[in-house]
């Protein structure tokens, strides 16, 4: 079985401060990953390196792609990762205005990314972009509506169906329920959760929340000061972890 993502030495360099250094793993389809560290462990910037978004200063990242197999994607075309990034990826942000066009209705949102993979019929995206609202729980009624007239829980709900219409096998998640009240967070991991099985998707998910890695991922890393120290299934990290680093994380979140 061909791994979906494969890593190898990942190394981003700002100057002479280490954003992220030889970090290496693969991800396998319909997998999580989750990764876990403080401000400035560099969780972030592996993430937009992993999606394209930062060029690593060394290092690979090679993606399944459904052509060639498994292919660095910095060794293809500027128009080829562009479309890798509209279709078989998602990137859900944690800010989800920057995730979606604010001046377009609901549905254009929506839309916008089955046009991306060719589709053209206008009741047939309308159709398809109401049974996603539903999907993600926001009443299909608020098709037309502007997103500036919705909640944060709201956006980030049209935000994940933005990126899951075009049925994508990789999503990117950056702190996904960040700035969210607890009670919409709960219920914003809970349609996260039955979206990634039902769709059999595979995920990174980067957050500084433990609790979110644990409903979510099946995997975890923890990053301090741009490295990886300790990696493991994500029950068995959190139960029983063996860096300090990642021991202090733990016990910090059971002190009342």
């Amino acid at each position: 079985m061909t791994p979906l993502l494969q890593v190898s030495g990942l190394t981003r360099m700002y100057g002479n401060r280490v954003g992220c250094r030889d970090v290496s793993f693969e991800l396998w389809p319909g997998e999580v990953m989750g990764i876990v560290g403080e401000s400035g462990s560099g969780k972030s910037t592996l993430l937009s390196c992993l999606s394209a978004r930062l060029e690593p200063t060394s290092g690979t990242v090679a993606y399944d792609t459904r052509e060639d197999g498994l292919t660095d994607i910095y060794a293809l075309s500027e128009p080829r990762r562009r479309l890798l990034m509209r279709t078989d990826w998602g990137i859900v942000h944690q800010n989800p205005r920057d995730g979606l066009r604010m001046g377009v209705s609901a549905g254009a949102n929506v839309g916008e990314r089955l046009m991306a993979v060719g589709a053209r019929h206008y009741g047939a995206i309308r159709a398809e972009a109401g049974e996603w609202l539903r999907k993600v729980e926001i009443d299909a009624e608020r098709i037309d509506d502007l997103p500036l007239t919705f909640s944060g829980g709201m956006l980030q709900r049209l935000q994940i169906a933005r990126n899951l219409v075009t049925h994508p096998r990789l999503v990117f998640m950056d702190e996904p329920t960040g700035g969210l009240d607890v009670s919409v967070q709960a219920r914003l991991l809970d349609l996260l959760r039955r979206l990634v099985i039902d769709l059999g998707l595979a995920a990174v998910v980067v957050t500084h929340d433990l609790a979110v890695t644990r409903l979510l991922a099946h995997r975890l890393m923890v990053m301090r000061r741009g490295e990886v120290v300790e990696t493991g299934l994500t029950d068995q990290v959190l139960d029983d972890p063996h860096h300090p680093y990642t021991q202090l994380l733990v016990s910090s979140v059971l002190q009342p």
